[in-house]
């Protein structure tokens, strides 16, 4: 999904991002502790080293003259690379101690250490190499210039490769703790935030690289047209109409690239990922690091946009679903009412008029949106009944009246099984709808809290819509009409809040019964 482009496609001659940001500091130099007893070992060391680069960063020399010293000066720079240890200081075996401490009580695996002697006879070198965990033994004699330079370059690249192992696999750990919660993110925003943070935190997992000197921006859109969804440290500021600012010049030169290419970009100390969702939506992440990306960078970087992808693939399905879902419902909640005479909007003025009126007694937005896309199922439960009692156009007998209000269990035993918080609420819906405030009412003779809101916001929009709109058996009732039936109602059928909210309102809702007129009664 993730491809390079080659740096050249890009006009690399142009300011680095931000012209007001400084360049990267120099690289941190590789700290080398000399530990030894005799001061001109400590001068010569320096003195022949004093030139020396890897990977451009120069030595930092730590001087300890006994093991109990260089016990301390590696607990305070647990980070130290390279220890040159003599085997004889304040003891005989002061340097062999030593070496103990570090490898068993400090469990540092990772310094590289030397073991210098003058005597060897004190300390010969098969027993000592199979007794402790050092890396390498020398005679003092044999670390000539050459031999010292090339010992140390070695031991380096030793630490290096151990350093970017363990980085390698805090940074696949990092990546498999955070994939599970950036899978359970709803909302692309919140998730394009995550996904910042961790993509930060990702690229900071190295010594001396932190979190608030990197920046990370995430944008959706195409290259013509970009919208900012998250961002972090120097992006803050970013915004949409800000595409044009110079300052964001070569960030904006690189999120086009990525859209117009459609591949991701490393260039220097900067990664801009590009991906696509299944239903082509297209998003980039843009980072900045306080420090040049290498190769295993990219490897890492790209392999957790993967997983952020996919994650962002799950909330395209899971949107997909649902609005599958709500259409069915829908669909389904309209194929109940078409079994009446009247063909018309109820069910979706219903679902408006219940979702307004949920926000007015204080529901979330979000419960508010769930009981509107479970409303039409309010009367699923009357594809249980005859039509001969269904469509019957006069008044019912007791006994067709006593088969009309088993829709409601049946509507329950429809939907009760699923777990799904819109089939919850229809079931809850459809089974207490029929409810009264008095207690008067079917199935169950619930009354006043006892019954639920959404089914007391269903049964009160229910009769509105009811009164409010032309039957094959009766005309459309005055709205004053409708007022004052629900205020002799208030407390008897209806909750009194619900009614007193309702009355209050009651443009609202007869400006949402004018925008779904009924096509044909």
């Amino acid at each position: 999904m993730q491809n390079k482009i080659e740096p050249n496609t890009i006009n690399t001659n142009k300011p680095r991002l931000f012209e007001t940001v400084p360049k990267n500091p120099e690289p941190s130099p590789w700290k080398v502790i000399i530990a030894d007893d005799e001061e001109e070992v400590h001068s010569v060391t320096r003195l022949v080293l004093d030139d020396f680069k890897y990977e451009d960063r120069k030595l930092n020399f730590i001087s300890a003259y006994t093991g109990e010293e260089t016990c301390r000066l590696i607990r305070e720079n647990p980070d130290t690379a390279l220890i040159l240890l003599d085997v004889v200081m304040e003891t005989e075996h002061a340097g062999l101690d030593a070496v103990k401490y570090i490898r068993d009580t400090l469990k540092n695996s990772f310094v590289r250490i030397i073991l210098r002697t003058g005597q060897p006879g004190q300390a010969p070198e098969r027993k000592v190499v199979s007794t402790y965990d050092i890396n390498d033994y020398k005679d003092k004699t044999e670390l000539t210039s050459d031999r010292l330079y090339t010992t140390i370059m070695a031991s380096l690249r030793s630490y290096r490769d151990l350093q970017r192992i363990e980085r390698n696999r805090k940074s696949l750990e990092h990546i498999v703790a955070t994939s599970p919660k950036m899978l359970g993110y709803q909302s692309q925003k919140q998730l394009g935030q995550e996904v910042l943070n961790q993509l930060i935190s990702l690229v900071s997992i190295e010594n001396g690289a932190g979190k608030d000197t990197n920046s990370a921006l995430f944008v959706t859109g195409n290259e013509n047209k970009y919208s900012c969804l998250a961002s972090s440290g120097l992006f803050k500021p970013y915004k949409q109409s800000m595409r044009n600012d110079p300052i964001f010049e070569n960030t904006n030169r690189f999120i086009q690239n990525a859209f117009l290419h459609k591949q991701s970009i490393f260039d220097h100390n900067t990664y801009t990922g590009f991906f696509e969702t299944v239903n082509g939506k297209q998003f980039v992440f843009h980072l900045q690091s306080s420090r040049k990306l290498d190769e295993q960078d990219t490897e890492l970087i790209s392999l957790f946009i993967s997983t952020a992808s996919a994650a962002f693939e799950n909330i395209q399905l899971n949107k997909e679903i649902e609005a599958t879902h709500k259409e069915i419902i829908d669909t389904l909640g309209e194929m109940i009412e078409s079994r009446f005479t009247e063909m018309g909007n109820h069910v979706k003025r219903v679902a408006a008029y219940a979702q307004v009126l949920a926000l007015k007694a204080g529901m979330s937005q979000q419960d508010a949106e769930v009981l509107r896309f479970a409303s039409p199922m309010h009367d699923i439960g009357k594809i249980g009944i005859p039509d001969v009692i269904l469509k019957k156009p006069g008044r019912l007998t007791h006994s067709e009246y006593e088969i009309m209000k088993q829709h409601t269990q049946i509507g329950f035993n429809i939907l009760k099984s699923s777990d799904r918080p819109i089939l919850k609420c229809a079931a809850t819906i459809a089974l207490q709808h029929h409810e009264r405030w008095d207690g008067k009412g079917y199935p169950q003779g619930l009354k006043g809290e006892d019954i639920h809101v959404v089914a007391r916001i269903i049964r009160l929009v229910d009769v509105f819509d009811a009164l409010h709109n032309k039957r094959i058996y009766k005309k459309p009732w005055q709205v004053e009409n409708i007022i004052e039936y629900f205020i002799q109602e208030r407390g008897k059928q209806f909750d009194p809040g619900l009614v007193d909210l309702f009355v209050s309102s009651i443009d609202e809702f007869i400006a949402i019964s004018d925008r779904y007129p009924d096509d044909s009664v």
